[in-house]
């Protein structure tokens, strides 16, 4: 997948970006409706609030096709949140997931932030593997009842 490229996100990705979060949590993890909703309201603060200072998005995009996606966005001035990870079926275990990964915390460094934190479920097992492959810490582990199934919410941080 060497000829992916990963390009800034541009406000016409967010209804791509909602339809495949949306598809695939209820595919595969069993979410009810309540979760795409979720991540267009995330997008739309972005296009709304973002810093190109301090925020970003990218898309992994091949021959005009979209694959994937990841987002840092500043919580405070020293900690920045990764948001919106994402990767069509199709364009997984290829290397492309460690390269998004490299983007946003090379540019959160950039941008001066010193630690970053993501909010993810411990169902995501090869998400989890890579952001403990890359150094994230996992700092909290626990029993939840989100997007009408039982899930293990998980947090880490990563300090840059």
């Amino acid at each position: 997948m060497e000829d992916v490229v990963l390009r800034s996100f541009r406000a016409e990705d967010a209804a791509w970006l909602v339809e495949q979060h949306g598809m695939l949590y209820v595919r595969d993890e069993g979410f009810d409706d309540s979760f795409a909703p979720l991540v267009a309201c995330i997008l739309d603060d972005f296009i709304a609030n973002n810093d190109p200072y301090r925020d970003r998005g990218w898309i992994a995009e091949h021959a005009g096709q979209r694959l994937g996606s990841i987002f840092c966005v500043g919580i405070d001035e020293s900690t920045a949140k990764l948001r919106l990870f994402l990767l069509v079926p199709e364009a997984r275990g290829l290397g492309l997931g460690k390269r998004l990964l490299e983007a946003c915390t090379g540019f959160a460094r950039t941008a001066g932030y010193h630690e970053m934190v993501l909010w993810t479920h411990e169902s995501h097992t090869a998400a989890c593997a890579l952001y403990k492959a890359f150094g994230w810490e996992l700092i909290d582990s626990k029993p939840v009842h989100s997007f009408g199934v039982d899930l293990v919410e998980q947090s880490w941080k990563f300090r840059l």
